[in-house]
């Protein structure tokens, strides 16, 4: 959730009129598109995971300090998400979709043919920029294009796109930088996205952006009950899993499984697209009872890790449960701070998007500094000790933030 977030400019934005008529099918080829966006924008984030021992020979620094490169792309995110939302809130959607894309494609390009450090760096920040406009319409765009009863599985095929990177792209990438160069790898995405950005303009419908009387303030969302606690799990919650998941590839190759980095990345991919296919069936009335799960399953693969990471068995069930439990989480938490917000959806939206890029930022320095100092057998135990809160949390917010559905909602 980068890779982590969504709708702040459009969440509440009713559907546009064909589809309040009552039309009951979804625009799949359009969705599609979105979902492929959030694809673009997710493997960007992650796919220096699977691939730091290379690039950090090529870039002449340190393992950690090259896993900077996913921090300082969700930095870039989190410090322009809610100043580019504002910014850019009247826009016409779909010039600031295709505006956005073309960012990934050139930061793509520059960190592909970059031998200089600082030059990467500041590539992956101009990602990170692209990805806080990303971000900033993409969920609310799909919710614009369904029907009202059809919204929240308009927003899950869109944000499917996150584990189908997990899933497909991180494993693919980290093989195909493995058997010919990682450069390739950030070569092909932006091959795909020139391709997206010939799809979006042929197949996406275009909606205003909003007016100036309707653009809420972001803060007024904090005061709203439920909302604190949406965005302290997704704090807490994707600091958590970043420590890990951005030095997957070191912390896999101290276990002497190096050279199983992609196939162990597929595995947790697959149960990623498994746990989206069940949040999505089942989300709207089981918010809570899905998210005390998905926090059980990732604290579960993380002692397991902690405890028998020697034991290959383990590492791999370790994949299929964290897959399982992270999978479902940007749904998840994109969905409380909706439903949160209320009138206020808008704001609780933006602020996720940035303290999910907050986190994501703040669990590469701290897993770098992990690595230096305690190695990398410390990270799942540092995932164990921050999902306690996230837990606790989640149980006290049964009135609102993550409270339980009725069996008829």
């Amino acid at each position: 959730m980068s890779t982590a977030p969504d709708t702040a400019a459009e969440a509440t934005a009713p559907p546009d009129a064909p589809a309040a008529e009552g039309r009951e099918k979804l625009p799949l080829l359009a969705l599609l598109a979105l979902a492929t966006a959030v694809f673009i924008t997710s493997l960007t984030e992650t796919l220096p995971a699977g691939l730091l021992p290379a690039m950090s020979g090529d870039l002449g620094v340190s393992e950690s300090a090259t896993g900077q490169t996913v921090t300082i792309y969700a930095l870039g995110t989190a410090l322009t998400a809610i100043p580019l939302t504002a910014a850019t809130a009247g826009w016409r959607r779909k010039r600031l979709l295709l505006t956005s894309m073309a960012g990934f494609a050139v930061a793509n390009t520059v960190t592909a043919v970059s031998s200089v450090y600082g030059l990467t760096m500041a590539a992956r920040f101009v990602a990170g920029v692209a990805a806080g406009l990303a971000w900033a319409l993409l969920a609310g765009y799909a919710r614009r294009l369904a029907p009202e009863r059809l919204q929240g599985r308009a927003i899950a095929i869109a944000m499917a796109g996150i584990p189908v990177a997990l899933s497909l792209g991180v494993p693919a990438g980290t093989y195909l930088g493995k058997v010919t160069d990682w450069r390739v790898a950030f070569l092909v995405m932006t091959g795909l996205t020139v391709a997206l950005l010939v799809w979006i303009a042929a197949a996406v419908p275009d909606h205003p952006g909003q007016r100036a009387g309707e653009r809420p303030g972001m803060l007024r969302a904090l005061k709203v009950s439920g909302v604190p606690a949406v965005l302290f799990v997704t704090l807490v919650f994707v600091l958590a899993h970043t420590v890990l998941y951005a030095y997957v590839a070191t912390f896999l190759g101290d276990l002497g499984m190096g050279d199983s980095t992609d196939l162990v990345l597929l595995v947790f991919g697959a149960a990623s697209l498994a746990s989206i296919w069940i949040v999505g069936a089942r989300i709207h009335r089981q918010l809570r009872q899905l998210t005390v799960a998905s926090t059980l399953l990732v604290a579960v693969a993380a002692a397991l890790l902690g405890v028998f990471a020697e034991q290959t068995a383990f590492v791999y069930l370790a994949a299929v449960l964290w897959g399982l439990g992270w999978g479902g989480v940007p749904t998840l938490l994109q969905t409380a701070a909706g439903e949160a917000g209320g009138e206020q959806a808008d704001g609780a939206q933006a602020m996720l998007v940035t303290l999910w890029n907050v986190a994501m930022a703040a669990g590469g320095v701290i897993g770098g500094v992990l690595l230096d100092t305690a190695g990398s057998e410390s990270f799942p135990w540092t995932l164990v000790v921050l999902l306690v809160p996230v837990l606790l949390v989640v149980l006290r917010a049964r009135a609102h933030g993550f409270p339980a559905r009725r069996a008829d909602a």
